[in-house]
């Protein structure tokens, strides 16, 4: 089984096992440490939905930097095992794990995010089923981080504000532009 480290925060170089899943790919801590200094270091209150949790390792990331509510969401049984394993682990009582559908949580939830991890299965069209339904559980002004196979300028009313690649993965940090 592989591991993945936390790079910053209360957990910091703390390890989470990452379940052999098919297609799970952990975000991998030099694009984690970029994305976190973008958002900046401390995330104390906020809210924040990793919606394609797999390993959770962006959920916990935020966790470790204070973020206040992280909820975690997750189909896979055997990655659902290895979040709750982690959560346990970490005493993490601010994350939440949701067993479901990115889609229909989007649909369904009334809570509101002031960051969205996105990082969905590739080629798969899940960043065109859930871009219309992200202005739903994201604050106006709250930040959307989107990994992806190509890089992009926008999504919907998103507009990128940071980007880069490492290998295959393509990130963009994006902010909602005012109608």
């Amino acid at each position: 089984m592989s591991r993945v480290r936390i790079v910053g925060g209360e957990w910091r170089s703390r390890l989470l096992d990452v379940a052999s899943v098919p297609g799970l790919r952990p975000t991998p801590d030099r694009v984690r440490e970029t994305l976190f200094n973008w958002l900046g270091q401390e995330l104390d209150g906020l809210r924040c939905l990793d919606l394609f949790a797999g390993t959770g390792i962006l959920g916990f990331e935020a966790a470790s930097r204070g973020a206040s509510e992280v909820v975690l969401v997750e189909r896979d049984p055997h990655a659902l095992d290895a979040l709750h394993k982690a959560a346990k682990t970490l005493q993490a009582a601010q994350v939440e794990i949701v067993r479901g559908d990115a889609v229909r949580f989007l649909q369904t939830t009334h809570r509101k995010f002031d960051v969205v991890f996105l990082d969905p299965p590739y080629r798969q069209g899940w960043i065109e089923r859930v871009s219309p339904l992200i202005d739903r559980v994201l604050e106006p002004d709250g930040w959307l981080y989107l990994e992806s196979e190509a890089p992009l300028t926008q999504l919907g009313r998103w507009q990128v504000v940071r980007q880069g690649h490492a290998g295959q993965v393509h990130f963009h940090l994006l902010r909602g532009r005012q109608e």
